[in-house]
C-alpha cells in the first residue's frame, strides 16, 4: 500500500496544483481525476498498471484537497463543475500537454466530461464512471425517485449550516461513513482510509466542498470568472470523443444505468459496462477494470 510519492507542484490556473506523475515522459499522457471524498490514492494501484504499458499518468490532487492550493487569498473557493473543468484545462495548458485521455469518477469525471465536452481537441478519449457527469442545474430541483433521493442525503444536509459545521467538526467520521455507504461490497482497511483522510486536512477542504454541494442545486452563485463555461455547460453538450463509461453495480450514490439512458448525451464511439462486486470507488475497488479502460482508449488513439 504505497503512498503516491513524490509530488510535483505545478502552478495551473489560480492553483499550485500538487501531482504525482509516473510512467516516461515521452509516453501518451493520461490524467487520472479522483472524485469526492477521495484522493489521488483511489489510483493506487491504477497508476502502476498504466505507466507499465508506456503511459505518461498525471494524477493531480483537486481544488481543496491535499497538498493543492489556491494561489490568491480573494479567489473564491469554489467547487462548481466550471471551476473543476477549467482546472484540469489549466493544468494540461501548464504541463504542455496538447491532448490527452481524461479518465476520473465522481468530481474527477466530472472535470473529465467537461474537458471533453467543451474542449474535444484536448481529450483523446473519456473514462468516466455514471456516464454523462455534467449536472443540469436548471432541472435540480426537479426530484428523483424516493430511494435515489434518499441516498442523497448528504447533499441535503450541506445545504444547511448544521451540515457545514458537521463537516467541519469531524470530517474524518463524516468521509468514512460515505465510503461504507457508496461501495458497501469493498472491505478497505483503517490504512487505506487514513492514507486518503490526510487529503481532507485541506484548509480549503470544506468550504470548496460545500459551495460544490449548494452551487449544483442553484442555491449560490458562481465565480463570476467561471460564468461563461457555466452557460456553455448548462446547454448539456454532447461528448463526441471516443468514451468507455461505467457504473459499479453496487454504487450507493447513483444506481446503475444502462448504456440507452445516457446515449443522447454521446455522439462519438462509447461502450458502457457495469461492473459486479464495485461501488462508487471504482478505480481502487477494481484498478485492473479502470486501467484495462484507459489502455483501450491510449492505443485506440494511437491507431486512428
Amino acid at each position: 500500500m504505497d503512498s503516491l510519492l513524490p509530488l510535483r507542484h505545478i502552478r495551473a490556473g489560480v492553483l499550485d496544483v500538487a501531482v504525482y506523475e509516473t510512467g516516461p515522459v515521452d509516453g501518451p499522457p493520461v490524467f487520472l481525476m479522483h472524485g469526492f471524498p477521495y484522493d489521488i490514492h483511489a489510483y493506487a494501484g491504477v497508476a502502476p498498471l498504466l505507466a507499465a504499458q508506456g503511459c505518461r499518468v498525471y494524477v493531480p490532487y483537486l481544488r481543496g484537497f491535499g497538498a493543492t492550493r489556491f494561489l490568491n487569498d480573494a479567489t473564491p473557493r469554489s467547487g462548481e463543475q466550471a471551476a473543476l473543468g477549467a482546472d484540469l484545462l489549466a493544468l494540461m495548458d501548464a504541463l504542455a500537454v496538447p491532448r490527452a485521455v481524461l479518465a476520473g469518477y465522481d468530481w474527477g469525471g466530472r472535470a473529465a466530461c467537461v474537458v471533453a465536452a467543451l474542449w474535444p481537441e484536448r481529450c483523446t478519449g473519456l473514462v468516466s464512471l455514471n456516464s454523462y457527469n455534467i449536472q443540469n442545474i436548471a432541472k435540480a430541483m426537479s426530484p428523483d425517485t424516493p430511494a435515489n433521493e434518499h441516498s442523497l442525503w448528504y447533499q441535503y444536509y450541506f445545504h444547511s449550516e448544521r451540515g457545514r459545521a458537521g463537516l467541519a467538526a469531524d470530517r474524518r467520521a463524516f468521509c468514512r461513513l460515505l465510503w461504507k455507504l457508496w461501495s458497501p461490497t469493498w472491505r478497505f482497511d483503517d490504512a487505506s482510509f487514513e492514507r486518503s483522510a490526510a487529503a481532507f486536512d485541506n484548509p480549503d477542504f470544506v468550504e470548496v466542498v460545500i459551495h460544490s454541494y449548494r452551487h449544483r442545486f442553484g442555491l449560490v452563485a458562481g465565480a463570476p470568472a467561471l460564468a461563461g463555461i457555466e452557460t456553455r455547460l448548462a446547454a448539456q453538450p454532447a461528448i463526441r470523443v471516443p468514451s468507455i463509461t461505467f457504473d459499479g453495480a453496487d454504487d450507493g450514490v447513483r444506481p446503475p444505468a444502462t448504456a440507452a439512458q445516457h446515449a443522447r448525451f454521446f455522439t462519438g464511439p462509447r461502450s458502457h459496462h457495469i461492473v459486479p462486486g464495485a461501488g462508487h470507488n471504482l478505480p481502487q475497488e477494481k484498478p485492473q477494470v479502470f486501467a484495462d479502460a484507459v489502455i483501450a482508449l491510449v492505443q485506440q488513439g494511437h491507431n486512428a
